[in-house]
């Protein structure tokens, strides 16, 4: 877990500190396949600017993430690029939403910051390839390396009036 501690900074407002910062990724999953993050280190760019009433907060950095396509499973590689920004209140009183989750007892946690803002920044589907065919619903062969139809089958005589109904639309 990375963590880059507030309390030495010393800024006065409208000032701004800027820092290269190396920021441990862990590997996380989504809709359960496992995604790696290639280095598990990344170098990122922290800015912590100094408002009025707080910190205005920005982290960027690149990753590649390796892991399974989502529809053949195939090894798919993906490259991310992270510019996040986060505001925390120096004293927000009773609005929790002016204060930022990533800055706990003037520690800024940066491996959760990164891993968050990486799974924002993710598309709706990891894919080896964007003409993806998956894998086929009948057999299971990966329809890639295997492009194949296979015969309608005999639907159960019960669904019949509803066959029917379909036809008539």
């Amino acid at each position: 877990m990375t963590r880059f501690p507030l309390r030495r900074l010393r800024l006065r407002a409208g000032e701004e500190h800027r820092d290269a910062v190396a920021v441990e990724l862990e590997p996380f999953e989504l809709g359960g396949l496992r995604y790696l993050p290639v280095p598990q280190e990344v170098e990122a760019e922290l800015t912590i600017a100094q408002a009025t009433t707080g910190l205005d907060l920005r982290l960027a950095f690149d990753v590649r993430l390796h892991g399974p396509c989502m529809r053949c499973l195939a090894d798919a590689v993906l490259d991310v690029h992270i510019d996040a920004r986060e505001y925390h209140a120096s004293d927000a009183g009773d609005a929790d939403e002016l204060r930022s989750e990533y800055v706990v007892d003037d520690q800024l946690e940066l491996s959760a910051w990164a891993r968050d803002a990486v799974a924002l920044a993710l598309p709706d589907q990891i894919l080896h390839s964007a003409d993806c065919a998956g894998l086929c619903p009948v057999c299971g062969k990966d329809l890639n390396l295997e492009p194949h139809t296979h015969a309608d089958e005999v639907a159960d005589p019960r669904w019949s009036a509803l066959e029917e109904l379909r036809d008539r639309l």
